[in-house]
């Protein structure tokens, strides 16, 4: 089945050259020019990966990811003209899954719409699996459903932070470094050092931990990476 990707930005000429090259690769494009205008599109079709600029009129990136992420789990992918780590960390904790600095090379995001679609249809279980739980001391991972629930209350995490928690939970006890996380996650060969796979862990921690300061589940091995207990 076709993959649709909707490509948020103000700026007709930017929306035209992602649109071309995505149309190369044989995915659907929808188009929106704003924020709301993105919230609309996803109400009314199914999208598998948003492209999302941060300066936009009339509703930006940030304030559109926030309310986007409570209507889909699909992928996000931010762009924006800043380039600085707070930039990045904002675009990351509002429920984005990458980041991408203006200007870019069309290559380079197209190179990231595959990772992110690639990684969302390989957590995705095949028809008929059986059904797998990992169960943590009041924390549940249900991976065939893609649902975490912490004391039988339901979580609401992006695909990327189920993801990281699935693979933590999934090899209990296990230390797994920074670039570990980013390369089994993202399925890059690369590694970008920068704060994503940090930022990511903090924000589960906030959804999953009664004191994110002290986690329970998810522990910092200094200077090797994290674990979950």
């Amino acid at each position: 089945m076709t993959k649709q990707v909707l490509v948020t930005d103000d700026d007709p000429e930017i929306r035209d050259v992602i649109r071309i090259y995505l149309q190369s690769e044989g995915y659907r494009v929808l188009e929106a020019e704003d924020g709301q205008q993105a919230i609309d599109v996803v109400d009314r079709e199914q999208v598998d990966l948003i492209v999302l600029d941060v300066m936009m009129p009339r509703l930006d990136g940030i304030k559109a990811c926030f309310k986007l992420r409570e209507k889909t789990n699909a992928p996000i992918i931010m762009l924006s003209a800043k380039d600085e780590d707070i930039d990045k960390i904002t675009g990351l904790t509002t429920g984005a899954d990458d980041y991408v600095a203006k200007p870019f090379n069309p290559l380079e995001l197209i190179a990231r719409v595959k990772a992110q679609l690639r990684r969302q249809t390989l957590a995705e279980p095949p028809e008929g699996a059986d059904r797998s739980i990992v169960e943590i001391d009041g924390l549940i991972v249900d991976k065939k459903r893609h649902r975490v629930t912490v004391g039988g209350t339901e979580v609401a995490l992006t695909p990327i932070e189920f993801s990281i928690l699935e693979l933590l939970a999934g090899h209990r006890g296990q230390v797994f470094s920074v670039e570990q996380i980013y390369k089994s996650v993202w399925k890059a060969d690369k590694f970008l050092s920068d704060n994503t796979v940090m930022v990511h862990v903090r924000n589960i921690r906030e959804k999953i931990e009664d004191n994110p300061r002290e986690p329970r589940y998810i522990k910092t091995v200094w200077g090797v990476g994290y674990k979950v207990e």
